[in-house]
């Protein structure tokens, strides 16, 4: 079977031999750089209204419900739109999808900047914009992943998918740039780093060389004929849905429940979020090392057990330890669950990144709208944390009950 080799000076050889064991001699490493860079900076802007949630819903008067709405709407279209470049992706390549969605969301914030965000409709609308950006996943991993054999998908994933590590940006700085400059102009800044990343991109990038051939519009939606499919859907509903959730609420959260500045509470999602996005790459190298099966069930063990417990955490201090523990387990899961998609979907890969991604997006909205809701209802996020333990439990049974049959059905070489 033919394999693609990086040279010393970058350029690619394909060798009949068999695969390399080491992941740094095969693949294109200018290309999994150019995934991360692009998945990083759409990922900062992805979440930007939840770091600037408490201050956008001060000038705007929005209740509670209102900003949970406002910080989801980004993850729901990012939902949506996953699926529209996942056959992009299929259809031109995943190189030219990212250039156009680059674009529209540099387009879109400059829009944004200039012309204001003055009412509530209005966040819905940047949201929607954002949500180009988020859809980056459905991109990004496919350029990546289509370099690498299948022992080495889940380290492939995982690096590029440590582009979560954008959010981390986003509530570092962008709390502070609101302070400093007002938060409409945030918008504005953000375009900078988005323009560099967006040339160095088109300069590194380049699409691997076993480009599927395009199929009919409803070829693409074969996968979904098998269950598999929709069990890979579900688990990252409840791994990656936790962690976009929490990365855009947890801000509202901090400066509600604890009275933090938007400065501090964004230095804690931060906290929370490193943990989430540093540990992808470990999360896919583990499950390439025990089975993303089993990485799985541990992960969905912790996440219940951490976000169980943040809905009774009296402090501030255990609140923040429960959530950096919750976020570890839903970022290894991240990294286990596309370990798992290339071993099944190998030829449906780009379209099936665009569906789990819907469905990680989809959670995200879910678990952002919901912790609004359950504060403007009950006066308290405690049972909105409390639904979604319970979300991670079923998925934990769901693992149990798949995966002897996935270990016995599935013949990749590479733990399963």
């Amino acid at each position: 079977m033919a394999t693609i080799i990086r040279d010393m000076d970058g350029t690619d050889a394909t060798a009949a031999s068999a695969q390399p064991s080491n992941f740094w001699q095969v693949g294109h490493g200018p290309t999994l750089s150019a995934a991360f860079l692009y998945f990083d900076v759409a990922f900062m802007v992805w979440v930007l209204l939840g770091p600037l949630a408490p201050e956008i819903a001060r000038t705007l008067a929005l209740t509670p419900a209102e900003q949970g709405l406002m910080v989801a709407m980004p993850t729901l279209m990012g939902a949506i739109l996953r699926v529209v470049n996942g056959l992009l992706v299929d259809r031109i390549g995943p190189k030219r999808s990212g250039a156009i969605s680059q674009l529209i969301v540099i387009a879109g914030l400059l829009t944004a900047w200039t012309m204001g965000v003055n009412s509530f409709g209005g966040t819905l609308a940047l949201g929607v914009i954002l949500g180009f950006a988020g859809a980056s996943f459905a991109i990004a991993l496919p350029l990546a992943s289509r370099w690498y054999p299948p022992e080495h998908q889940g380290k492939a994933m995982g690096l590029a998918g440590m582009g979560n590590s954008g959010t981390v940006l986003a509530s570092l700085f962008a709390p502070t740039l609101a302070k400093l400059f007002g938060w409409n102009a945030v918008l504005g800044l953000a375009c900078i780093p988005l323009a560099i990343v967006f040339i160095a991109y088109m300069l590194m990038a380049k699409d691997a060389p076993n480009q599927p051939a395009p199929k009919s519009i409803p070829q693409y939606f074969h996968p979904l004929k098998a269950a598999d499919a929709w069990w890979l859907m579900a688990f990252y509903a409840v791994t990656f849905g936790g962690f976009s959730g929490l990365a855009s609420s947890l801000t509202i959260y901090f400066t509600d429940q604890f009275g933090l500045t938007t400065v501090i509470a964004g230095y804690c999602t931060a906290a929370c979020v490193f943990a989430g996005s540093l540990v992808r790459p470990m999360g896919g190298a583990l499950a390439d090392r025990i089975g993303g099966t089993n990485a799985l069930v541990l992960v969905f063990i912790v996440a219940a057990a951490a976000l169980a417990g943040v809905s009774a955490a009296p402090t501030l201090a255990s609140s923040l330890s429960l959530f950096v523990l919750a976020m570890l387990a839903l970022g290894t899961g991240n990294g286990a669950v596309f370990q798992l998609v290339p071993q099944r979907f190998q030829q449906e890969l780009g379209i099936m990144t665009g569906l789990v991604g819907m469905a990680g997006g989809v959670g995200g909205f879910y678990l952002a709208s919901s912790l609004g809701f359950a504060r403007q209802l009950t006066g308290s996020f405690a049972s909105g944390f409390l639904i979604f333990a319970g979300l991670a439990l079923l998925a934990l049974a769901g693992m149990l009950l798949v995966k002897g049959k996935w270990r016995a059905s599935w013949s990749t070489g590479a733990r399963i």
